[in-house]
């Protein structure tokens, strides 16, 4: 079953728009939603909650359009705090067991235990990376199925981001538990996700598993050209050293010519290539 399902999506802004976005977020997997700033990540994370109506398309969420019963089953955290300034965590427990059915408050004072959050102070005395980490407990403390994440790890230090990484896997280990994750961090990405999704100016560039960008794309370097025709080369860019081609054959040109310069390549790097490369026919 997916629990996300966008087809066709078009919403038209003055100065921008998503245009035709489609993907899928299965169960049991952790999609990693990328792209640069003003790509349409957020516009698109917002269109699948309702918060902005889109101008064509659909969107399903475990199979059926967005309600209240739905959102039930969803747990979401932006990179900006929504919460009023002047709420302390006891507040925010006080209020959301009395929105959600399925409202845990002893697992919300364990997370805040756990990430010593300080339960009395008001969020504006809090740091950016505490204030995330109210917000990601009480994203979790309703038992969600699905977790919509919209820069969650921004502003947290190495250290505690590693932790809510490893909440986030223990989160997924139930197959019928999905995570749609938009990270500038893309080291963050290179951890969990199971599948990347790869926005550029409000379109779809692609949708690939981890493990086949790990396996297959790589960069080769070189000072001509014209060899290595069998290369699947997809994008090129040039330097004063030579060129660097991003290719997604990367084991078989490696049987092919052992001499040759291939890398694996980086989600970072993947995304200046598709960006800042010259397409290939």
């Amino acid at each position: 079953m997916n629990h996300i399902e966008v087809n066709h999506i078009n919403k038209k802004y003055e100065q921008f728009q998503l245009s035709n976005v489609s993907f899928t977020v299965p169960a049991g997997c952790i999609v990693g939603f990328i792209g640069e700033n003003g790509a349409g990540k957020t516009t698109t994370i917002k269109s699948i909650l309702n918060c902005i109506m889109i101008n064509q398309g659909e969107i399903k969420l475990f199979g059926k359009p967005i309600s209240n019963e739905i959102k039930e089953e969803i747990g979401v955290v932006f990179d900006q705090n929504f919460f009023y300034e002047g709420l302390s965590a006891k507040d925010i427990d006080l209020i959301l067991k009395n929105t959600y059915k399925h409202w845990d408050s002893q697992l919300f004072y364990q997370y805040c235990t756990d990430w010593e959050l300080p339960i009395n102070q008001a969020m504006k005395q809090l740091s950016k990376g505490m204030k995330m980490k109210v917000s990601i407990a009480a994203a979790l403390a309703h038992h969600p199925k699905l977790l919509i994440l919209d820069e969650a790890t921004s502003g947290l230090d190495p250290i505690s981001r590693n932790d809510i990484l490893d909440i986030f896997l223990d989160f997924i280990q139930d197959e019928d538990h999905s995570i749609f994750f938009s990270s500038h961090i893309t080291s963050d990405l290179e951890k969990i996700a199971d599948r990347i999704i790869f926005i550029h100016k409000g379109k779809i560039l692609f949708e690939k598993d981890k493990d086949e960008l790990k396996d297959n794309y790589g960069v080769l370097k070189t000072q001509n050209e014209e060899i290595l025709k069998d290369a699947h080369k997809l994008r090129l860019m040039r330097n004063t050293f030579g060129c660097e081609y991003l290719i997604d054959n990367r084991q078989e040109i490696h049987q092919a010519y052992p001499e040759a310069v291939c890398d694996p390549i980086s989600i970072d790097d993947l995304m200046v290539f598709y960006v800042k490369g010259d397409e290939l026919a």
